[in-house]
C-alpha cells in the first residue's frame, strides 16, 4: 500500500490544512473481541487504512484496545500476554505504510516478567516512538486494576517485552512530530485524567501540546459530562488540544456498560465528538490548530511563569523520540535523522474539519448567542453606570448622558445602553440629551428613526442642522464646496463629522454631561473615524469594545428581551433594516446613496480578520486560508441566529485578497487614533483596541512585511 505522503506536494496553498498551521487528529473507538488479539490487531488495521486515506496524522484508541479492557483475571494469562504483544508488533510492521502516528493500548510485560504494565504504545512507520504507562491505577468502586498492574509513575527505567525486542517506558515521554510545527504528543490513560494533578498538566508544562487520553471508563448515569468537564479543562488549563477515546462494544457488560464516547477538545472548545453506544467503529476526526496552541501560550506568559514554578518536578520530562508525519525519512530516538534531510510533502487534504465561524464575534448557537448578548449589552450598561456615578450622575439632576443620534446601528445601540443606565441609576430617561445634527446627505429615513427612537424611549431631543455652519466652515477654508461647487473630499465629509462632535462637546459643557462615544471596535481597527474632535474622540465610548457584525445582534436581544415596549421595539427593526452609510456625500435622484462597505469593503471579511489578528495573532496567509474556508460556499455551515437570509453570501479568493489587503493597510494606518482612544470597557474576550487594554502598537509602524505576505503567499485566483 502506497502512504498518502507519496503523492506529489499539493500546488494549491489552500489544498493542504498541513500548510497552515494544523494537524489531523482521529479519536477512535472500536468494536473490541474480548481476549481476542489477533482479531483485533486486524480491526484497528481496518481502520487505520481509512485513517491514512483521510490524511490523518494522529490517531488514538482506547485502553487496552488489543485486547479489551474487561478481562479481570485474564490480564494475568501468559497466552493473553503473548497474543498482546504479537498485536503490537503486527500493527508495528504494519503502520510503515501508514501515515498516522497510532496510539494503541496493551498489557505489557516488565523485562524480568514479574509485573504487567497497562500501556499505550505510540508507533508510527515501523517504529515504537514511546509507550507510556498507566501512572494512576483505581481501584475503588468498581475498580481492581492495582490486582494486575503495576503503578507506571515511576517506571522509566523499566523495560517491556514485545515479542524479540525490549522497549523502555516512557511514562514522561513527549514525542515531537518535526516537520508538523507545534506538534508534541503527550499521553495519559484513563484515571490520570480524574487525579488533582494529572501527568498532562506537567506534560503541558514541559511543552507537549496535544494530549492523547486512552480510556476504559465504564459508564453510568451522568459520567459522560464528568469526562468532558474535565477534557474540557485540562484543555483550556494547559492551552492544549485534549484527545478522547473510551472503550465501547464488545466490553464485558457482567457488571458493567460502555458508551464509546470520543471526542477532540482544543483550548477549552469541543471541535467534535461522536454518538455514544454504538454499533460499530466510530470516530472523531477533526484538525486541530496546532498554531493556536502555540499563540495562546506565547500570550499567557503566566504559563511559562509556572513552568519555572515546577521546573523541579519537570526535569523528568524529555523527547524521547522524534519523527516527521509528512516527510519519508526517519530519525532516531535521539533525534539525529538518518540518511539526510526528508523530502516533505504536503498531502491534498479538503475542507477543514473543525466547526467554522463566518462570524468569530458572533456565535452560530442560539443559546451561546442570547448568552453573549446579554453579558455584552450589561457589560456596557454597567461601564456608563459606573461612570455617571464617578462623576456625580448617580442621581437625579447629576451628570447627563449627551450623546449624537444618526438613525445608524451605532447610535441607536448607544442610545439604548444609556437609556438602562439611566434606569438603573433611578433617573428619569429624560435625562438623556439627544441631538441629531442631519448634513449634506442626511435622509429623512434616518433622520426620521433617531427622531423616533429618542422619543420613544423618553430622552430630550433636539435637531441642530449642521449644514449652515459647515458651509460657512468651507467657505473660511477656501474649499470650493463654500462656494456652492460638487466637491465631496475628504475635507468636505469631516468638516460634517467634526462639526457634529464638537456641537456635542459644547453642549456637554452647557449642560453639564458627559459625549457618550458611539464608535464601534471595528470602525477602530479600520481607522473609519474622524480623529481629535470627530467620532474618534468621547468622554466615555460605549460601543467601542463591540465590533460592528455583534451590534446588529445586540439590537435584536434586546428586542426580543422586552427591555422597551413594543413601540420602540418596531423603531429598532426599522433601523435594523438600513444600510449602513456615512451620510455625508450628497447624492442625485437615481444614485445609489453613500456606502461605508463600498468604501471600506464588508465589515464581515473584516471583523473576521480583526479577530484572528487580535486574538490569536495569525498572519494574512493563514487568516485568508480559513476565510475561504469559512466564506468560500454561502451554503456550507450555519449561519448566525437571525441573520438576514438575503445577506448571505460568499467571497471568493480574489476578494479576500483584496479586502484583506485594504484591511492592514487601513489597520496598520490609522494606530495613532486609537493610540488616544477615550476610557470604554472591554467587551469580548476577543480583545479590545484600547492601547491600556490588549492591543499596544506604534503609531509609525510599517505594514510591509504583512503586505509582502499577502503578495507572496495568498492566492488571489
Amino acid at each position: 500500500m502506497s502512504s498518502a505522503t507519496d503523492a506529489p506536494a499539493a500546488t494549491d496553498p489552500h489544498a493542504s490544512i498541513y500548510d497552515h498551521g494544523f494537524v489531523r487528529v482521529a479519536a477512535v473507538t472500536l468494536p473490541v473481541a474480548l481476549a481476542d488479539a489477533t482479531t483485533n490487531a486486524e480491526r484497528h488495521l481496518e481502520v487505520l487504512r481509512e485513517l491514512h486515506e483521510q490524511q490523518v496524522g494522529l490517531a488514538v484508541f482506547p485502553e487496552l484496545s488489543l485486547t479489551g479492557y474487561s478481562l479481570d483475571d485474564l490480564v494475568l494469562q501468559e497466552p493473553l500476554l503473548d497474543a498482546a504483544e504479537q498485536a503490537v508488533l503486527t500493527v508495528l510492521e504494519a503502520s510503515e505504510d501508514l501515515m498516522p502516528i497510532i496510539v494503541v493500548g496493551a498489557p505489557l510485560r516488565a523485562q524480568d516478567r514479574s509485573r504487567i504494565f497497562n500501556c499505550a504504545v505510540v508507533i508510527h512507520r515501523g517504529r515504537v516512538l514511546g509507550i507510556t504507562p498507566k501512572q494512576n491505577l483505581p481501584t475503588y468502586r468498581e475498580f481492581y486494576e492495582r490486582r494486575w498492574f503495576a503503578p507506571g509513575d515511576d517506571a522509566g527505567d523499566e523495560l517491556v517485552i514485545l515479542g524479540d525486542l525490549q522497549e523502555a517506558l516512557t511514562p514522561h515521554g513527549i514525542i515531537t512530530v518535526e516537520d508538523v510545527p507545534g506538534l508534541r504528543l503527550s499521553v495519559e490513560i484513563c484515571e490520570d485524567m480524574w487525579v488533582p494533578v494529572p501527568p498532562s498538566a506537567e506534560a503541558a508544562l514541559a511543552g507537549a501540546t496535544v494530549i492523547a487520553n486512552l480510556s476504559g471508563s465504564p459508564i453510568t448515569v451522568g459520567r459522560a459530562e464528568d469526562r468532558k468537564l474535565m477534557a474540557r479543562s485540562a484543555s483550556a488549563r494547559t492551552q492544549a488540544a485534549y484527545v478522547y477515546a473510551a472503550a465501547g462494544e464488545g466490553e464485558s457488560t457482567t457488571d458493567l456498560a460502555w458508551d464509546g464516547q470520543t471526542f477532540v477538545y482544543e483550548c477549552g472548545d469541543l471541535l467534535g465528538e461522536s454518538e455514544r453506544f454504538p454499533a460499530g467503529v466510530r470516530s472523531t476526526i477533526v484538525d486541530v490548530d496546532l498554531d493556536r496552541l502555540v499563540s495562546e501560550r506565547r500570550r499567557q506568559n503566566t504559563f511559562d511563569d509556572n513552568r519555572r514554578t515546577h521546573a523541579a518536578s519537570l526535569e523528568k520530562f524529555r523527547t524521547w523520540s522524534t519523527t516527521e508525519l509528512l516527510g519519508s525519512g526517519q530519525d532516531s530516538p535521539e533525534g539525529e535523522l538518518e540518511g539526510g534531510e526528508a523530502e516533505r510533502t504536503r498531502p491534498a487534504t479538503g475542507p477543514l474539519r473543525r466547526p467554522l465561524h463566518r462570524f468569530p464575534f458572533v456565535p452560530d448557537d442560539p443559546a451561546r448567542l442570547a448568552q453573549d448578548c446579554y453579558e455584552a449589552y450589561n457589560i456596557q450598561v454597567a461601564g456608563l453606570v459606573r461612570r455617571l456615578r464617578q462623576i456625580g450622575g448617580g442621581e437625579k439632576g447629576g451628570a447627563r448622558p449627551v450623546i449624537g443620534v444618526s438613525g445608524g446601528l451605532d447610535s441607536t445601540h448607544a442610545l439604548i445602553v444609556c437609556a438602562q443606565a439611566m434606569d438603573r441609576l433611578g433617573r428619569d430617561r429624560s435625562e438623556i440629551l439627544a441631538y441629531t445634527m442631519p448634513g449634506f446627505a442626511t435622509t429623512e429615513h434616518t433622520r426620521s428613526n433617531a427622531e423616533l427612537l429618542s422619543r420613544a424611549i423618553g430622552a430630550s431631543f433636539e435637531t441642530i442642522d449642521i449644514r449652515p455652519a459647515s458651509t460657512q466652515m468651507l467657505k473660511d477654508m477656501g474649499h470650493p464646496a463654500g462656494s456652492g461647487e460638487e466637491v465631496y473630499d475628504v475635507t468636505f465629509e469631516n468638516v460634517q463629522a467634526g462639526l457634529r462632535y464638537d456641537y456635542l462637546f459644547r453642549l456637554a459643557n452647557h449642560h453639564g454631561g458627559i459625549v457618550v462615544g458611539t464608535g464601534d471596535l471595528s470602525e477602530l481597527a479600520l481607522g473609519w473615524c474622524t480623529y481629535g474632535v470627530g467620532d474618534q474622540m468621547s468622554h466615555y465610548g460605549v460601543n467601542a469594545g463591540v465590533p460592528k457584525t455583534l451590534i446588529q445582534h445586540l439590537i435584536r436581544w434586546v428586542i426580543s428581551e422586552g427591555i422597551f415596549d413594543a413601540a420602540t421595539a418596531e423603531i429598532l427593526r426599522a433601523v435594523l433594516d438600513t444600510e449602513i452609510s456615512p451620510e455625508l456625500i450628497p447624492t442625485k435622484p437615481g444614485e445609489k446613496a453613500q456606502s461605508t462597505e463600498d468604501s471600506i469593503g464588508p465589515y464581515a471579511l473584516h471583523d473576521f480578520t480583526l479577530y484572528h489578528v487580535l486574538r490569536r495573532g495569525y498572519g494574512p496567509a493563514k487568516i485568508a486560508y480559513l476565510a475561504h474556508q469559512a466564506w468560500g460556499d454561502a451554503g456550507a455551515g450555519r449561519w448566525p441566529a437571525g441573520y438576514v437570509a438575503e445577506d448571505e453570501r460568499a467571497y471568493d479568493r480574489p476578494e479576500i485578497k483584496h479586502w484583506l489587503t485594504v484591511f492592514t493597510r487601513r489597520f496598520f494606518s490609522n494606530q495613532f487614533k486609537r493610540s488616544a482612544l477615550p476610557n470604554a470597557p472591554k467587551v469580548l474576550a476577543g480583545g479590545s483596541l484600547s492601547p491600556r487594554g490588549d492591543w499596544r502598537m506604534p503609531s509609525d509602524a510599517v505594514s510591509a512585511a504583512w503586505l509582502a505576505e499577502i503578495e507572496r503567499d495568498v492566492p488571489g485566483e
